[in-house]
């Protein structure tokens, strides 16, 4: 037989339950669990959507597998730091930042720079044709017989020159900064 003893309660004793609750409910009370059974009932009917809840589903599947991959924690930390590099940014820094970025944008958008670009793109693509058109000669008989030329010794006088007048000018940008 069962030994679960059942009790029974007296209409007397659920009344006077009710009462006691009924008198321990203020009204603020009701009003947070009218408003929170409202938001809950809200959230289950955008659950219905089909789109809402395909959402929220791939978006758990996301979790999930950057969970098991270990990267859920990394994730988390790129938003920590982030978050600090936009609190510890102030509006000063913003400033100087775009002041640098319009101040290189001045230098370097002009006509002149463009053409070099372009220049120098162009020599690039008839390097590289040049390349593949003409026949390699191996050895240090064929790199002697190249450097030979005169094409040779002046690509290589300018690319000294070229270095030359860099370190020169690095030299003058170095002096400058230390006064």
């Amino acid at each position: 037989m069962n030994d679960i003893t059942q009790v029974q309660a007296s209409p007397e004793d659920l009344s006077l339950v009710l009462t006691a609750a009924t008198q321990a409910v203020t009204d603020s009370m009701v009003e947070r669990l009218a408003v929170t059974g409202a938001n809950a009932l809200e959230l289950v009917d955008r659950l219905n959507d089909e789109e809402t809840r395909e959402a929220l589903l791939a978006a758990l599947d996301a979790v999930t597998r950057l969970h098991k991959m270990g990267a859920l924690d990394t994730l988390v930390e790129v938003a920590m730091v982030v978050h600090a590099a936009r609190t510890a940014v102030s509006d000063s820094m913003v400033e100087r930042l775009f002041a640098f970025g319009e101040h290189m944008f001045n230098n370097l958008a002009t006509e002149e720079v463009a053409t070099l670009a372009h220049v120098g793109k162009k020599a690039l693509e008839d390097a590289v044709d040049h390349v593949h058109e003409a026949p390699v000669k191996p050895g240090i008989r064929g790199t002697l017989k190249m450097l030979s030329t005169p094409e040779a010794a002046q690509t290589l006088q300018f690319m000294l020159s070229f270095g030359n007048n860099l370190r020169e000018r690095a030299k003058f940008i170095q002096k400058s900064d230390l006064s």
